[in-house]
């Protein structure tokens, strides 16, 4: 195979490179490639790739409240531009999506089908970049993902590492749910599904769900560090209007035996590959 992977600098493009290491690859990212500028598309067509995996997003989720041309032009127009490239080059698209497509009111796990409403800037713009490639590929894999964590020092569980060494306490919501998911096993699952031929949409996301706060307690008990006090909270007031609760149901996955483990499996699995002082 010949793979296209873009946001390869990010945590996600890392677990992807490593999971397509025997591929020969184009690795897209800043600066060298610029996926808003339609350019993009002579590149990666030149390449002939077999396959695109589209990761590349800008994902700060209050940042795109606070600038919502620069989330449409790389979320959408980025999108449309690697559509288009694998249009040109006759290959499969995979799209990362994202759990926040949904507004987090069903009171139950969302379907793979079930209507997307999304709440702020990032879920509308990622919402609009999944209908691009819809549209304009017939051969495409939209996978949505959910509170991705993996090789960073920029993630939710460094952010409460940092918190326990630096302040020896903290304050998480309780009344946000949604599942922690490990990037390797996203990449062990795209590099799976590409394989069966079965387009269509995905919820790749470690299976179960918590709060934030619960999260949160669980890095710091497997990080040893259980006596560190996480003090509850609600209705935590951001920029951005935040779905409370999404479960995404993986019944297209499971229908061609692609599953994925519990959250906290996986965050134990991250947690111990840490050199933690």
């Amino acid at each position: 195979m010949r793979i296209a992977i873009t946001g390869s600098k990010g945590q996600l493009g890392g677990a992807l490179i490593a999971a397509f290491a025997d591929q020969e690859r184009l690795e897209i990212d800043l600066p060298e490639y610029d996926i808003t500028r339609l350019e993009i598309v002579d590149t990666v067509a030149a390449f002939s790739p077999t396959l695109i995996v589209h990761g590349a997003a800008i994902t700060n989720v209050d940042g795109c409240e606070a600038d919502p041309d620069l989330a449409y032009r790389v979320n959408v127009i980025g999108s449309r531009n690697m559509a288009l490239a694998a249009r040109r080059a006759g290959c499969p698209i995979v799209y990362i999506s994202t759990d926040y497509v949904f507004d987090g009111k069903k009171g139950a796990p969302y379907w793979e089908t079930d209507e997307p409403n999304p709440l702020n800037v990032y879920a509308a713009t990622k919402l609009a970049g999944e209908q691009l490639v819809r549209e304009l590929t017939a051969e495409h894999y939209i996978t949505r993902i959910a509170w991705l964590y993996g090789d960073s020092p920029r993630n939710f569980c460094q952010t409460v590492l940092r918190l326990a060494r630096e302040r020896g306490e903290m304050t998480m919501v309780t009344d946000e749910i949604g599942s922690p998911t490990y990037a390797p096993d996203v990449a062990h699952a795209v590099a799976v599904l590409v394989k069966t031929g079965a387009y269509g949409v995905y919820h790749l996301t470690n299976s179960g769900v918590c709060s934030r706060h619960a999260w949160a307690s669980a890095i710091l008990e497997l990080a040893g560090l259980a006596d560190v006090p996480v003090h509850a909270a609600q209705n935590y007031q951001r920029a951005a209007r935040i779905p409370k609760k999404v479960e995404l149901r993986n019944a297209f996955g499971a229908a061609i035996g692609l599953t994925m483990r519990p959250w906290r499996e996986a965050l134990a699995e991250y947690i111990a590959s840490l050199e933690l002082a």
